[in-house]
């Protein structure tokens, strides 16, 4: 027994022996392992690192890339129209009327300047040169990783009479620029056909590129930016151009609100260096509404800070500090008063944009601003301009003020409706709601918390979920509007509150998403004109007081079928008329019954289970933030106090409604 005992020792020694030299033969690392990727291939092999993603959004980025050196060629008053085209084969165009990349060549490159943009990273006349004094394409990867990650791209260039053009195929030049032509044009023609080796789509969305491009022309006051769509059956085009600039910006945004001054406050601020040259520009514009949500939108050299930075800290300072010496002077609160931030700012709509020479962008998606003497020349230009318009306008100024001090009243008491909804900690489940049926699994990145309207559907999905991963949290009724309410009162509302407890994460300015429970939040309500009113009613409360739900793409909307189609002892579910009709051309109807689900309570567990809450076949629609400047005024339209915008808007889009249930 000792004898066998050692054999099979001996036998497991070797083979780790063996198993240990394969491993090392096979992990050797040296010199010869070491790959150096040459031009624009480290694009191509990592296209994340240098786009952010390969996804629909990384392909937008790339018409981003192109815009932004017209737009460039703007700032620095050579271009004054840029038009882009979705072409019918499924390229795009951008065409500018500046100065055309230049197309000498470079010595030390052997190249014309065309191709060495087009080919090499961090090339242009961005580092350092005369050839641009602020810029947005630094921000960028640049033209460069666009032309890495096409199959086909173009450029024409008009310059100096003569018309130049080049192509390249996946990055490399298929031949030399050539001059093709005279003409009295100039600028730049970039035409570029994204690979879809590299894409998950190649599909350009054309309200993508309309709210960006928008945006952009409200930031550059008198530039003229047409978009075209050629593809067959969704031929349109949009032509922006706004004389008024980010004071237009601001009124757009306050549409369909009730505003609370007379005019928006403006101001544009430029300072010198010693030479007398131009060194940064501020402009802003703000506006308060009677609403109680602020929107404030901040820039930099027309990038979008959305985590804000420096010139956004300065702006809200000197707002709360120049509203407090206000309301203290003129004894509209006591000394020993303060109004904070936040009740300074409610309701206000405001755009901050500013242009530098020397951006410098952080943050985990590097749109921070971070240039430190931002914050004190932001903070000086608004101080005075702010100062001085309250002055002018006494009663505006005591109007706004007290809107702050009704807001500060309300977030005291919000303060203590807020401590009945947080909790110690994520696996703390003595405070949860007692409705709230809840998972077992503690890991919250599997966990998913169903939304569910009504006691009969809540208890059909108690019975027929996962209980390992899904918890269900039933609503009484439809919730508060949150959009016609300031927080107090919201919090103070039962199934608002259950709904911060189960998740975990807070509201507002304490929402914190590493303490949220469930990584998937899906609203599942009846597919009728009340299950999506309860959903609107359930998304506008998640836009307005826990936006990053959204943004970080937690928000789900459960897609329930309409039908079930019985034949003998098969069932059948369809989503649609469309699926429904396509199974009865198919099929024919003998021998059937047709069942029309009129809500989520008409399905047994097994029902539901099957086919809305198991993961193998439901289908559950994403709630994005694609755009939320047009998110926010849906919102408004849709929810606000204003019934006659609904009237329009149902007017505007009834035709779009095949079927309707009443």
């Amino acid at each position: 027994m000792e004898n066998e005992n050692e054999l099979n020792e001996e036998i497991t020694l070797r083979s780790e022996l063996d198993e240990s030299k394969e491993l090392s033969q096979s992990t050797k690392y040296d010199a010869s392992e070491i790959q150096v990727l040459e031009g624009l291939d480290p694009v191509r092999k990592r296209p994340g690192m240098y786009i952010g993603s390969t996804d629909a959004h990384g392909l937008h980025h790339l018409v981003t890339e192109v815009v932004d050196n017209s737009i460039d060629e703007a700032l620095a008053g050579y271009c004054t129209e840029i038009n882009v085209i979705i072409n019918a084969d499924g390229s795009l165009t951008v065409v500018d009327n500046g100065r055309g990349i230049p197309t000498g060549i470079i010595e030390k490159e052997g190249r014309s300047a065309v191709e060495v943009v087009l080919t090499k990273l961090h090339a242009g006349g961005k580092f350092g040169g005369q050839g641009y004094k602020i810029s947005g394409g630094l921000h960028g990867v640049g033209v460069s990783c666009v032309n890495a990650l096409s199959t086909k791209l173009t450029a024409d260039v008009y310059q100096n009479g003569k018309h130049h053009f080049i192509e390249f195929s996946r990055g490399k030049a298929v031949a030399p620029l050539k001059v093709i032509g005279s003409t009295d044009k100039r600028g730049t023609t970039i035409t570029f056909w994204p690979d879809p080796e590299i894409f998950e789509t190649v599909e350009f969305n054309y309200d993508t590129l309309k709210n960006r491009f928008r945006e952009i022309a409200f930031l550059n006051k008198g530039l003229v930016i047409t978009l075209e769509d050629r593809r067959e059956d969704r031929e349109k085009s949009d032509r922006f151009e706004f004389k008024g600039g980010i004071i237009e910006f601001v009124e757009y945004l306050n549409t369909n609100k009730q505003t609370l001054l007379s005019c928006p406050v403006y101001f544009n601020k430029f300072n010198h260096n010693e030479k007398g040259e131009v060194v940064n520009e501020i402009e802003v514009c703000f506006q308060y509404n009677d609403s109680y949500n602020e929107i404030i939108n901040s820039y930099a050299n027309n990038i979008n800070t959305e985590e804000g930075g420096t010139h956004l800290e300065g702006f809200k300072n000197a707002l709360t500090k120049v509203i407090n010496d206000y309301a203290v002077k003129n004894k509209l609160i006591k000394e020993n008063e303060k109004l904070s931030g936040e009740d300074c700012r409610e309701g206000i709509t405001a755009v901050i944009s500013v242009k530098l020479r020397e951006p410098q962008f952080e943050g985990q998606t590097k749109t921070k601003l971070g240039n430190s003497e931002m914050r004190n020349i932001v903070y000086k230009a608004m101080q005075e301009s702010f100062g001085d318009y309250l002055e002018e306008h006494p009663s505006e100024a005591r109007e706004l003020i007290m809107k702050s001090v009704t807001a500060q009243r309300a977030r005291d008491a919000a303060r203590n409706a807020r401590e009945l909804t947080r909790r110690k900690s994520v696996l703390e489940n003595t405070t949860l709601p007692g409705k709230l049926a809840d998972c077992t699994e503690k890991d919250s990145s599997v966990c998913e918390i169903y939304i569910v309207e009504g006691d009969s559907a809540g208890g059909s999905a108690k019975q027929g979920r996962d209980r390992r991963f899904q918890a269900i949290l039933p609503l009484r009724g439809k919730i508060l509007n949150v959009e016609k309410a300031r927080l107090n009162r919201i919090l103070e509302n039962a199934e608002i509150r259950a709904m911060i407890t189960a998740f975990g994460a807070g509201t507002g300015n304490d929402f914190d998403e590493s303490k949220l429970r469930y990584n998937k939040i899906i609203c599942m309500s009846d597919a009728d004109v009340d299950g999506s009113h309860i959903r609107i009613l359930l998304l506008t409360f998640f836009f307005r007081f826990m936006r990053p739900l959204i943004e970080n793409g937690h928000v789900y909307a459960a897609q329930p079928p309409l039908y079930k189609v019985a034949r003998g002892k098969e069932e059948y579910y369809f989503y649609s008329d469309d699926e429904l009709n396509k199974w009865f051309e198919e099929n024919g109807r003998k021998g059937t019954t047709l069942q029309r689900y009129k809500g989520l309570g008409e399905m047994n567990p097994e029902q539901l289970w099957e086919t809305t809450m198991n993961p193998e076949h439901r289908i559950l629609l994403k709630i994005t933030m694609d755009d939320a400047i047009e998110a926010d005024k849906l919102f408004n339209q849709l929810m606000g106090e204003d019934p006659e915008l609904r009237r329009e808007f149902i007017e505007e889009n009834a035709t779009l409604v095949k079927d309707l249930d009443v």
